[in-house]
């Protein structure tokens, strides 16, 4: 790849894209990263022969700037770019809540905006990025999008009106995944295995419903149905689930998720 490509702020969804794009077929020459502390961008350049710039020279030297800080910090960062990004360089939020417009508001008029929700399997190679142009954005400033967050995953364009529902699905949808296996792994303790037995049967059974879903084709009913015999142990612990609202705490919790993400986008996030 050609071009210069930027990461601003590199934690561990920064990094993930790094490694991601050098296996990609980026050179390393070609990739800059920017950190708060100094010892991290050295463990950044030795790992990965990268090089390590402070935010102003990032923004005046390459193509295109990933900005992966929290959603928080992305206002002040911004600011201290503005004054250094021409109108050519491509920006690329991945903070959730943060809206193409704020950010073409506070920067130099015409640059083109990308606002990318990537998940933390990124880490393994498997997030799901869900990708929205702003107004200057064109399909090739996408394109390029969706070849980086394509080094670590799947991606998907969605209108920005669909970003928060993303968010609240994808975004923060791992740890949704995470609490369910802590509470099927507690039932496996109540129940009588130790807990590293139950913690192996459980990750296993997610991987393979998972796979099943993904290759299989089949509507999630139906795959549920295959397992549920007649007056069987599996319907038993269904009816449970629904006499214990759990589907409707789902949704209300994917809601809630939401709109946090709304409300972050509205500047009322503190």
């Amino acid at each position: 790849m050609s071009q210069k490509v930027a990461v601003l702020g590199t934690g561990k969804i920064g990094e993930a894209l790094l490694s991601g794009m050098i296996r990609g077929g980026w050179n390393p020459s070609d990739l800059l990263v920017t950190t708060r502390r100094a010892e991290r961008a050295e463990e950044l350049c030795s790992r990965y022969g990268v090089t390590a710039v402070g935010n102003a020279e990032a923004a005046k030297a390459a193509d295109t700037l990933i900005l992966t800080v929290k959603p928080q910090d992305m206002g002040a960062l911004v600011e201290e770019l503005a004054p250094h990004v021409p109108a050519g360089r491509l920006v690329i939020s991945g903070a959730a809540g943060i809206t193409t417009a704020s950010l073409e508001d506070r920067l130099p008029a015409g640059v083109p905006v990308v606002r990318v929700m990537p998940n933390t399997p990124a880490l393994v190679d498997e997030a799901m990025s869900v990708i929205s142009a702003g107004r200057h954005a064109t399909d090739a400033h996408v394109e390029t999008a969706e070849q980086i967050f394509g080094s670590v995953g799947k991606t998907l364009r969605v209108p920005e009106s669909q970003q928060d529902a993303c968010t609240a699905l994808s975004g923060s949808g791992p740890a949704y995944f995470y609490y369910l296996v802590e509470a099927m792994t507690d039932a496996g303790i109540l129940l009588g295995l130790p807990r590293d037995k139950a913690h192996d049967l459980i990750v296993q059974s997610a991987i393979g419903a998972a796979v099943m879903l993904r290759d299989s084709g089949e509507h999630p009913v139906k795959l549920r149905e295959n397992v549920t015999s007649p007056a069987g142990t599996t319907i038993s612990a269904i009816r449970e689930l629904e006499n214990h609202g759990v589907r409707a705490a789902l949704i209300a919790a994917l809601e809630a998720a939401r709109d946090r993400s709304r409300e972050l986008a509205s500047g009322n996030g503190s």
